[in-house]
This record gives C-alpha cells, structure tokens and sequence, in this order.
C-alpha cells in the first residue's frame, strides 16, 4: 500500500464565492484540515474581483501546501449568464495552481455527488450531511461553495491515477 499523504485542495469556482476545502488521505483515512470561501462584492469592478480571488488563493496555497487539486468543472445549468464570471473567476484560480505546479482533476458535479454520496443525483443537504459523515465534522460544512468544494476534494480522494 502506498504510504504517502495526499493533500487535495477542492475548488468550487465562482465569481461572488469561490469555495476551498483542504484534505488529507494518509493510510486509507480522510483527514479534514480547513474549508472556506473567497467570497468578492458586485460593487467592486470585475478586474478587481479577479485580482482579489487570485491573490487570495494564492495565501491559501501558501498556507494549506496542498499536493493537487480537484476543481469542479463549468456547469451552466439554468443559469447561461453568469457562465462567463465563473470561467473568468476559474481561469485564475487555475492560473494560481499552475504557479504552484499542482496537477489539477477537473469533475463533474454528478461525479462528485456519487463519490461521497453514492448516488449521482443527490441533493445538496445530502451530499452536505455525508461530507459530515466522512469528515468527522460536528456540523455540516457551509457555505454551500466550501461545502462543494470540500466533495470535489473527497472525490479526488478516491481517484487514483
């Protein structure tokens, strides 16, 4: 069995709120480290809140020294317009992780719900409630973003190359 630690940070991109979740796998076990969001104002120029998300990533990399990265892929949804913003506010979270040369998984939000929830088409409280479960939390990881993130982490977890 491999013996080294994996140290995954999840990434659930957005503009208003870009959600991160640190974990590490060690011997077969998850271990939760930290979970969070970048969160910018509309009031604030767009270019400023890209500067923003991207400066602040960078700490947390600087912080949390994760080994690779999980990021949630582009999913429109029924909400087209605001597809632009998270390309934008992903394009420099991974420009972030290419200065730390961290490989990143890109997965799909129904891959992610089945990875810690086992169903593909689980709701939010659900995959929010096993993220609890598997994390040893003592409450549900929130924000919703943070908590996005942190089940990109866990289902990275689970990958192996």
């Amino acid at each position: 069995m491999n013996q080294s630690k994996r140290r995954i940070i999840g990434v659930d991109p957005g503009l208003a709120s870009s959600g991160w979740g640190v974990l590490e796998l060690f011997q077969g076990r998850l271990h939760y480290i930290a979970h969070g969001c970048i969160e910018t104002s509309s009031e604030m120029p767009r270019g400023e809140r890209l500067v923003h998300i991207h400066q602040s990533f960078l700490e947390i990399l600087k912080t949390y020294k994760p080994t690779e990265a999980a990021m949630e892929s582009l999913y429109f949804g029924k909400n087209i317009s605001s597809a632009m913003s998270v390309a934008e506010a992903r394009g420099v979270l991974h420009l972030a992780l290419g200065s730390y040369r961290l490989p990143v998984r890109e997965l799909a939000p129904n891959a992610i719900k089945k990875a810690v929830v086992g169903v593909s088409k689980a709701d939010k409280s659900q995959v929010q409630e096993m993220l609890r479960l598997i994390l040893g939390l003592k409450e549900i990881p929130k924000p919703d973003h943070a908590s996005d993130a942190l089940g990109a982490a866990v289902c990275a977890a689970h990958l192996i190359d």
